[in-house]
């Protein structure tokens, strides 16, 4: 487990991209199932908010990607709000960090990129799954599977133009560590004028 006595203002790196990849990284030699998993929080432009996990599959520092149908409800309300939080809980090392910011399609290149590297039954999947909306029953999400299974029959899957990537942008980051006594270290980082500037919160 990290060193939970070590965390301030001095020791975090001043990059939070950095800070995060060096967590990250930890966290990914934890050892954990799903460790690239994430809480996703997106909201209509009328405020209703859902949250959803899904899985980080890079990041750098324009932002962190992740992958999904257009059409579900996540891709429904970017399209009216693009604002966007991501939660990492990390329980093993007592640890969380939050981002927030505006999340954008990635270009078409980069998703079809990265789709080709999907197995191929997760190919088909992209495209037997018209996410987020009602269904009559298993039968005829297994029925679509099987009809691109057949109708890509011994041929590239292509990537379906209503699946792709996300890139969030962040704007600003907390990064929690949990204390004794529930005196937690909380340390944001918020982007004013282009710099990124450091304070601490009370738990």
């Amino acid at each position: 487990m990290p060193d939970n006595k070590s965390f301030s203002r001095r020791s975090i790196n001043p990059n939070p991209f950095i800070q995060f990849d060096l967590w990250y990284k930890e966290h990914l030699a934890s050892g954990t199932a799903n460790a690239d998993s994430v809480s996703l929080g997106t909201a209509f432009a009328d405020g209703r908010v859902s949250v959803r996990t899904v899985l980080l599959k890079e990041f750098d520092e324009a932002g962190f990607v992740f992958f999904t149908n257009y059409n579900s409800k996540k891709g429904s309300q970017l399209s009216e709000n693009s604002r966007a939080a991501l939660l990492f809980y990390w329980p093993g090392s007592d640890r969380q960090v939050r981002i927030e910011g505006v999340a954008f399609k990635i270009p078409e290149n980069e998703s079809d990129s990265y789709f080709r590297t999907r197995p191929r039954e997760s190919q088909l999947g992209a495209w037997a799954s018209e996410q987020s909306s009602v269904i009559p029953d298993r039968q005829h999400l297994e029925k679509k599977y099987l009809y691109y299974k057949d109708s890509f029959n011994n041929k590239p899957v292509d990537r379906p133009k209503q699946w792709g990537g996300y890139r969030l942008s962040p704007d600003w980051f907390e990064f929690w560590q949990a204390g004794e006594f529930r005196l937690h270290d909380r340390l944001i980082f918020t982007k004013k004028n282009g710099q990124w500037v450091i304070d601490r919160l009370a738990p």
